[in-house]
């Protein structure tokens, strides 16, 4: 793993997963040891924000010595799986247990999605409802959750032009990820349905609905 300073008070942990280790399960296990050290006091951070490939740690009164204390760490890849039981520091990630998302599954791209794995719809809808997601990271919009649990041989393609406007709600499927739109925007994902659930409110605490770390299983509604 690299450590790369970012501004006077931030260091930006950059994971890089051997061959027989998914990216994002490393990812995932650095992010889970991490906020099981902030719990415990040994890691002072406001922020914790995992990426695709890297976490950033915000708010350090001390980077060089908290650069040292991760070079002494050492999470396993299992760690991740008993996170969401595990102690968390915010009450987002004590009640970061599964949620279940009913969804609408009449997506315009659904047939392509199917198509694209070489089986039918009915069979497509019973690989997404039974796949036990988990959420990786946010990003893109506010409450955007990229969703991990497909194998990466289904990975999907974008469109090759994006749509100008996605409904909110909207459950999409690009690359090795699913996601969920919290809001009308435009986008290239594979739309396989949609869900009246709330991703984000400003006036929730915490406003995201799925956080990092976040079990989720797809429900036909």
């Amino acid at each position: 793993m690299r450590i790369r300073p970012v501004g006077a008070h931030a260091l930006l942990l950059d994971c890089s997963a051997p061959a027989d280790v998914a990216q994002a399960a490393l990812v995932d296990a650095w992010r889970a040891e991490l906020w099981r050290r902030r719990e415990r006091s040994e890691l002072l951070a406001v922020e914790i924000v995992p990426a695709a490939n890297t976490i950033l740690l915000d708010g350090l009164p001390d980077p060089a010595a908290t650069a040292d204390l991760l070079s002494r760490w050492a999470p396993t890849v299992a760690a991740a799986s008993n996170d969401a039981e595990g102690a968390a520091h915010r009450k987002s990630e004590r009640e970061s247990g599964e949620v279940t998302v009913p969804v609408d599954f009449d997506g315009p791209d659904l047939p392509a999605v199917a198509q694209h794995w070489g089986i039918d719809v009915p069979a497509a809808l019973r690989r997404l409802t039974g796949t036990p997601f988990r959420v990786a990271f946010c990003g893109f919009a506010p409450g955007f959750p990229y969703l991990t649990g497909l194998p990466a041989e289904l990975a999907l393609p974008r469109l090759a032009t994006p749509r100008p406007r996605v409904p909110a709600g909207s459950v999409a499927l690009a690359g090795p990820y699913a996601g969920i739109y919290p809001s009308a925007s435009p986008g290239g994902w594979l739309l396989v349905g949609r869900t009246e659930l709330v991703l984000f409110d400003v006036h929730a605490d915490p406003p995201a609905r799925l956080g990092p770390g976040t079990r989720v299983r797809l429900a036909a509604a």
